[in-house]
């Protein structure tokens, strides 16, 4: 069976994407889209593909709204986030806590990056979100989605607005320009405390494949997760999860998106699986 199939170039695909491990099952028809999340709307939308990879707060979002997409349990992006919050230094310090009723940039208010740290800012340090000027540069991936932030003005870009005093702080960027400082001065240890607290790895991006994939051929998307499995133990720098971690990852993320109001409720993490996938975990 041939699969129309959207993976990035991580650590944990490269077996997979080069051939290295294969299958007499299935063969990947790998769609080339950089920057990965530009694929996410048209897998979402019209499920352009048969194997995606996802965004987890977009899968999510799509679940709330029953999109035909399940999710297996390979993880192929994580990563602490501290790091991805800025500020104009020329404009004075600011610190996390310092962000009520700042104007605050973010490509698209349903980012998993992005909900990640409006996570960590109001349970970690008691920033009130609602009173946050938000602006925003694209829209949800998911089109049934009200979209209530700001929208920036056309042909503007996020770090140069945050340059120009344009903005207070931005979400979900890293910028070397000298006027610029990250918001949390010592990243490294802000996340490896945050870790000692909640004891979990932010996922970013996992992997789904369609519903009727799933449906009618449970033995192919089994051989998908085997596959995906064993790409990601042939490299040493992708992220390995362990069942425990990877629910916790999903329970903390699911907790956040339904706190920012971006899913209508809680999901259990058993939810976000079928009677297939989830029997892989």
């Amino acid at each position: 069976m041939r699969l129309r199939t959207l993976l990035g170039d991580h650590p944990g695909t490269a077996a997979l994407k080069n051939g290295s491990v294969r299958s007499d099952l299935v063969e990947f028809d790998f769609v080339d889209c950089s920057p990965i999340n530009k694929g996410f709307k048209p897998m979402v939308r019209w499920q352009a593909f048969d194997v995606s990879e996802m965004a987890i707060v977009t899968y999510l979002m799509a679940k709330s709204f029953a999109k035909p997409m399940v999710l297996l349990p390979n993880v192929v992006l994580a990563r602490f986030q501290h790091a991805y919050a800025l500020y104009n230094g020329k404009q004075g310090t600011l610190k996390p806590s310092d962000l009520n009723g700042q104007r605050v940039g973010i490509r698209s208010f349903t980012t998993t990056t992005g909900a990640w740290l409006r996570g960590i800012l109001a349970n970690d340090y008691g920033v009130d979100l609602y009173s946050i000027d938000w602006v925003t540069f694209e829209d949800a991936h998911v089109a049934e989605f009200k979209d209530t932030t700001k929208r920036a003005p056309a042909g503007k870009q996020i770090i140069q607005m945050l340059i120009d005093g344009e903005l207070d702080a931005v979400l979900g960027e890293k910028s070397d320009h000298p006027d610029l400082t990250p918001l949390f001065p010592d990243a490294a240890a802000e996340e490896k405390a945050w870790f000692a607290k909640h004891g979990v790895v932010p996922i970013n991006h996992m992997v789904v494949v369609s519903r009727a994939l799933s449906d009618q051929h449970p033995d192919i998307v089994r051989e998908i997760h085997r596959l995906l499995t064993r790409s990601a133990n042939a490299a040493p720098a992708a992220p390995l999860f362990s069942a425990d971690a990877m629910r916790r990852s999903l329970e903390a993320i699911i907790f956040y998106t339904a706190q920012q109001g971006l899913i209508p409720r809680a999901f259990t993490v058993d939810e976000l699986f079928d009677d297939v996938t989830r029997a892989l975990i």
